[in-house]
């Protein structure tokens, strides 16, 4: 285990253990708090105002981690569609090297583009841009024929005006601790869900106010030649599974919920996959990754590779909400 992996799993046991979290932590928190208070304030009357003449969607959330954004964009885009919207979603393109705004393509770099934004594209079949300056992106996306823009994370980026906010919660881990960094897992104090359009509980069981999210998947795909089969097709092998997402407990549990038996390997989220971390696994054996684990590891072309692709199903309550609140935006009215 590396230095970096082994400070984020010390974090995760500080963040959603049953014990408070190190003095350290805690002592560096308010200073946080300070910070996230003057910056909200600082952007506050900017933030919702709508200046790129078509709405924007901002899916995002308050914990540090994977609640299930990208999923849940992935959705977005195929209901949008569904109802005569064009999107286009943009994303500060994590873990990329792009500097300035880019155009994410099917065959794109996941070092130059960002895993996420790759995985959106290939799935959604939408344009994706990515940039450190979500706004550039939004334009260029705009540009390229989108009517309407969802950003995957930027809840608290408030340099991106936004006319919607859809906050996605892990219904399993919930807030932790409560805390905000770095003596807890949150971003933005829990209170700032009041000021969101909806809320979206990824598993578990839903709060007051919140919609339902579940995601599904049930086939496995081999990496190298695209052939699928059930994922119950593992039960009873020797598998490995491998994750290098925020929360890799949750692929964890689904495959368990499948009556897999398997070795479980968490890496930190946006791994960077090499030939190495599948040395010591045995020739036949096979090796469960993530979707989002799955574009980082085309280039290795190795057979015992099969991802777990999933989709979002959510309450069927939700889209009527999203959609009035769009139509009302449409004819010149406000959110609240």
């Amino acid at each position: 285990m590396s230095g970096s992996e082994g400070v984020a799993t010390w974090l995760q046991r500080q963040w959603y253990g049953a014990v408070p979290p190190h003095w350290a932590l805690r002592a560096l928190s308010p200073g946080f708090a300070a910070a996230v208070a003057l910056r909200r304030k600082y952007y506050g009357a900017r933030a919702r105002r709508p200046i790129l003449g078509c709405p924007v969607v901002v899916v995002g959330n308050l914990s540090v981690g994977g609640t299930g954004k990208t999923p849940l964009v992935i959705a977005l885009v195929e209901l949008l569609r569904e109802h005569g919207w064009s999107p286009g979603v943009i994303s500060r393109g994590y873990g990329g090297s792009a500097r300035e705004p880019r155009e994410v393509l099917c065959d794109s770099d996941p070092g130059e583009v960002g895993d996420e934004p790759l995985l959106i594209r290939q799935r959604a079949g939408c344009r994706v841009f990515v940039s450190p300056k979500r706004l550039e992106a939004a334009r260029a996306v705009i540009e390229a024929g989108a009517n309407i823009v969802l950003s995957d994370d930027g809840l608290q980026h408030y340099a991106l005006p936004r006319d919607v906010e859809i906050a996605v919660v892990d219904g399993m881990r919930r807030f932790g601790n409560g805390r905000l960094l770095p003596a807890g897992p949150l971003r933005e104090p829990v209170e700032r869900l009041a000021s969101v359009d909806l809320v979206v509980c990824n598993g578990g069981r839903p709060g007051p106010g919140e919609s339902s999210m579940t995601l599904d998947g049930g086939t496995a795909v081999r990496l190298a030649d695209g052939e699928r089969c059930p994922l119950a097709a593992f039960a009873g092998r020797k598998t490995v599974a491998m994750a290098g997402i925020g929360n890799p407990e949750r692929f964890f549990l689904h495959l368990a919920a499948a009556d897999l038996s398997f070795e479980p390997v968490a890496w930190p989220d946006h791994h960077a996959y090499s030939p190495d971390d599948f040395r010591s696994v045995p020739e036949d054996t096979p090796v469960l990754i993530t979707e989002k684990d799955a574009v980082k590891c085309r280039r290795l072309d190795d057979p015992r590779i099969w991802y777990i692709p999933v989709s979002a199903r959510l309450d069927p309550a939700f889209a009527p909400r999203l959609l009035n609140i769009l139509e009302r935006i449409r004819h010149g009215q406000t959110t609240a």
